[in-house]
């Protein structure tokens, strides 16, 4: 095929979100002679890459970075070897415009990015266990983070046939989820998914969430064929095992790009501040307002953010999850930001001798 005549029609890649600001990203490396592609799959050290002419299989040799935030992943948009070359390789990678990431069970403060260049984070939650609301706040705040809009779909909607039942749990999830669209859903029935398919249709989507969450049924029902395989979750716990081992992207057919993963057990933050600002929007408005700058929201005098707690304005699980998801966001920076570690200490420092300020007082009222 000559790549020449493709300018006359429209991109072949451009199913896959291919559009004028990655044409001229890619400008340079078409002049040496390398072909645009998606990557479509990772699997150790080559991927699948979805080019003008066809899919290909490449080695990402070439690509290996120390950073792991820069390895090639799922999403990604590359240059590839033309088809002359034997074997083919991944040349380089365009700037990633989003990245969905993760921090990794290792202790040394990495990130794990789970999918490239998103427009919406599809978190999916069943329905057929308890809600947890601070686990949906977590998967938000790295959604709001990576720069991608997040979307709450809770599936599994014909689990629950009381629909003044499905209202009220439709309601605990917009609670915690200020500014974001959430929805309920049936594979089984259909019930939502025109909604959820025309929301997608303007770009690329990850699909995101715990095993037996339904991501698998959910993809196929997008996708209008069973191309995903599906596994039954436990009644016992609603949970189920990884059906889906890798992450891939696929072509939906009403339109947009669909990335699905492995189902995640831990969703550890990574340097997620500003989307924990953005997930507890209520509770950064309210800090305005508090007579400190520095404000903990912990014993401070003239802390609006206690106040309305103290008021039941701001429900107190909201407070507590907030207070939790930050902490753990500090630890994380805090294994690579000397500021931010000395800021720790002289916390901790703070807190230890408040702590022992009142013990002391506790024990002179006992003398006396």
């Amino acid at each position: 095929m000559n790549l020449s005549s493709l300018s006359t029609s429209p991109h072949p890649l451009s199913p896959y979100g291919w559009d004028e600001g990655w044409e001229a990203e890619f400008a340079h490396h078409a002049e040496q002679g390398l072909l645009p592609g998606r990557v479509v799959r990772v699997d150790r050290g080559l991927c699948d890459v979805i080019t003008p002419l066809g899919t290909v299989r490449a080695d990402t040799e070439f690509v290996v970075p120390r950073d792991p935030m820069k390895v090639v992943c799922t999403g990604d948009w590359a240059a590839v070897d033309p088809e002359s070359s034997d074997p083919r390789y991944v040349r380089s990678l365009l700037p990633r415009r989003t990245a969905f990431v993760r921090s990794t069970s290792s202790k040394r403060s990495e990130g794990q990015i789970l999918a490239a260049n998103v427009d919406f984070t599809i978190i999916a939650v069943s329905l057929a266990v308890e809600l947890d609301l601070g686990r949906i706040e977590r998967f938000l705040a790295l959604a709001w983070e990576s720069g991608a809009q997040p979307l709450v779909v809770l599936t599994k909607a014909d689990l629950i046939p009381d629909a003044v039942g499905l209202s009220y749990l439709l309601q605990d999830v917009e609670t915690a989820a200020p500014g974001v669209q959430v929805l309920a859903v049936s594979s089984t029935y259909g019930d939502g998914l025109d909604v959820l398919g025309a929301v997608v249709s303007g770009g690329t989507s990850v699909l995101l969430g715990q095993s037996g969450a339904g991501k698998s049924t959910l993809a196929n029902a997008l996708l209008g064929e069973d191309v995903m395989a599906v596994q039954a979750a436990r009644d016992v716990d609603g949970k189920g095992r990884h059906t889906t081992t890798t992450r891939n992207l696929l072509v939906l057919p009403g339109g947009g790009v669909l990335i699905d993963t492995p189902g995640l057990r831990g969703v550890g933050l990574f340097d997620a501040g500003s989307g924990v600002g953005q997930v507890f929007s209520e509770i950064e408005e309210l800090a305005a307002s508090c007579r400190f700058q520095d404000c903990a929201h912990e014993a401070e005098p003239g802390c609006a953010v206690l106040a309305a707690a103290d008021s039941g304005v701001l429900p107190e699980r909201r407070l507590e999850s907030y207070r939790k998801l930050l902490r753990e966001n500090q630890r994380i920076v805090a294994k690579t930001d000397a500021r931010v570690r000395a800021e720790l200490r002289k916390e901790w420092k703070r807190r230890g001798a408040e702590g022992r300020a009142a013990m002391e007082a506790k024990r002179g009222v006992r003398e006396r």
